[in-house]
């Protein structure tokens, strides 16, 4: 059976940048999810970005991200592409992370 996006989305929910108290879905970092089937498996593309261009974390974040997507059942490979546009901005946040961050 394959991999949803909302499945994709949840994984991605246990993935956090190690500033901020909050994972990457909910800080609104995941811009995008793509599949390829390739035989029984699929190979899936995450479209993100980060807080800011010069966040020293982004190596270990693209990592754990990686990581996260191929430990999925039936996922081959796990791609990360880090994009810039559009820029982040806190208006990308959910209700639970605003909550989280004490922003109402």
């Amino acid at each position: 059976m394959a991999v949803t996006e909302e499945e994709v989305m949840s994984a991605l929910k246990q993935c956090y940048d190690p500033e901020i108290p909050v994972n990457i879905v909910d800080l609104g970092l995941i811009y995008g999810v793509t599949f390829e089937t390739v035989g029984e498996q699929q190979d899936v593309a995450v479209e993100m970005t980060l807080t800011a261009q010069g966040c020293p974390e982004h190596v270990n974040i693209s990592a754990q991200v990686k990581a996260r997507l191929e430990q999925l059942p039936g996922i081959r490979n796990g791609t990360v592409n880090i994009v810039w546009t559009p820029p982040w901005t806190p208006e990308r946040l959910s209700v639970e992370a605003r909550k989280e961050l004490g922003i109402e």
